[in-house]
This record gives structure tokens, C-alpha cells and sequence, in this order.
């Protein structure tokens, strides 16, 4: 029995290694000794239940606490920076290596050899893959961008200013949001009209159209637009 208990041990370290070392040569947030702890750990609760002789049912309960507690684990791993989330991939990667554990330590071991096969495949042959169909033309993917177009111009020609961006935004693929006013803090009179709206990011040259149009007008003293960062439309 302790021969036994030592092989799936091993076996779940030697699977948790060659996971986390994938992961610590991108010297991510959970690497090498984390992701060997989290399947060793694993496999010592799924070896417990088979240790103490509750057969399947409680190997199985086991296991499901594992997959629980391993989910909290993810979960710190997992941050937002500046409106975009990090650490997800780290995260299903501490999952997976649970996941190799519990069976090394169920004693399945051809299963967990090919789950950790299957993992480096992922975290190393999809990389490339992910990359080419993010460098592909932004016309074939499903984003939203919010825009800001601000123009400064005379306080004379306000209204016609307003006129303009009201009608080139609230026609064709621009979603208008919303148009706002304020006065510039100098003695020229000046205001500053600010127009915001969404568009997919492939209608940029309309916006370019618009601020050429905008800036042969007397009045305008500056025109200038900018996206924010992009998002995912809705299903």
C-alpha cells in the first residue's frame, strides 16, 4: 500500500513539474511550485478516500471539495488591469493540474498523463493560434468602440457645429450616445462641443471624413477624435 501510495504521489508531482515549468518560463502569477502543489494536494485528498476504503462514492465526494476549493484558488490569480481581466488562463490552468492530480491519485494514471499532454498542448501550440486570429483584420471580428469626437469652435456657431455632428452621427452604422457643450476658459469666446458614440472600429474613416469636413469651417479652431478601448458586442 505504501509503495502504491508513493507511485501515484510521484506521479502527480512529475505531471504538476511538467505543468508548471511551461508556466514559470512565462513567469506567470502561479508557476512551477504552485502548480505542483495544487495536483499534489489534489492527489493526497483523492488518495485519502482511497486510504480510509469508502470506495468510489467517496473518492468521488472527495474530489468534488477539490474542484471547489481549486476554484477559489483560481479565482485569486485572476485580476483586472485597467478594464481588461488577467490571469484567466493561469487560473484554468491550476484547474486542469487539480484535475491531473485527483486522477493520479485515483490511480489512473495513463489519463492523467495524456490530461497533462493536453494542457502544454494548450498553453503552448494554441498560443500561436491565438495570436494569428487576433493580428487578423478587425472587419472580420465582432468589437464595439466607444469614440469621442470633440470640436472647439465659436461660440457664434454653436448650434451649426451641434447641427452637423448630430446629423453625421445619427445616421449610418455610428450608434450616437450623446452630445454635450461646455464654454473654453479663455476670453475668445470659444466652446467645446463633445460627441460620443459607438461604432465598429472598421467606420474609423467616417470619423476622419467628419473632422475634415468640421475643420473647413471658420469658426473651428480644432477638431479631434479618439477611441476608447473596445469590447466584445453583446450576444
Amino acid at each position: 500500500m505504501t509503495l502504491d501510495f508513493l507511485l501515484r504521489l510521484f506521479a502527480a508531482f512529475a505531471c504538476g513539474v511538467a505543468i508548471g515549468l511551461e508556466r514559470q518560463l512565462r513567469q506567470r502569477t502561479a508557476g512551477l511550485r504552485t502548480i505542483t502543489l495544487v495536483s499534489c494536494g489534489a492527489c493526497l485528498f483523492v488518495t485519502l478516500g482511497v486510504l480510509t476504503g469508502n470506495g468510489t462514492a467517496g473518492v468521488t465526494q472527495i474530489a468534488s471539495y477539490v474542484v471547489s476549493g481549486v476554484g477559489f484558488l483560481g479565482g485569486g490569480v485572476i485580476m483586472r488591469d485597467k478594464g481588461s481581466i488577467q490571469g484567466i488562463n493561469t487560473a484554468a490552468t491550476l484547474w486542469c493540474s487539480a484535475a491531473v492530480g485527483v486522477l493520479c491519485g485515483a490511480g489512473h494514471f495513463s489519463p492523467a498523463m495524456a490530461g497533462t499532454a493536453v494542457v502544454l498542448l494548450a498553453n503552448t501550440g494554441l498560443r500561436g493560434i491565438g495570436r494569428a486570429i487576433n493580428a487578423a483584420p478587425v472587419s472580420t471580428a465582432d468589437l464595439v468602440r466607444q469614440y469621442v469626437f470633440t470640436v472647439v469652435c465659436q461660440e457664434k456657431d454653436e448650434i451649426n457645429i451641434r447641427a452637423i455632428l448630430s446629423n453625421a452621427l445619427a445616421s449610418g452604422p455610428l450608434s450616437f450616445e450623446s452630445l454635450s457643450s461646455r464654454d473654453c476658459d479663455d476670453e475668445r469666446k470659444r466652446v467645446e462641443v463633445t460627441a460620443t458614440f459607438r461604432a465598429h472600429p472598421t467606420y474609423q474613416f467616417m470619423l476622419e471624413q467628419l473632422a475634415s469636413r468640421l475643420s473647413m469651417e471658420q469658426s473651428v479652431s480644432s477638431v479631434g477624435w479618439g477611441g476608447l478601448d473596445a469590447e466584445p458586442t453583446p450576444e
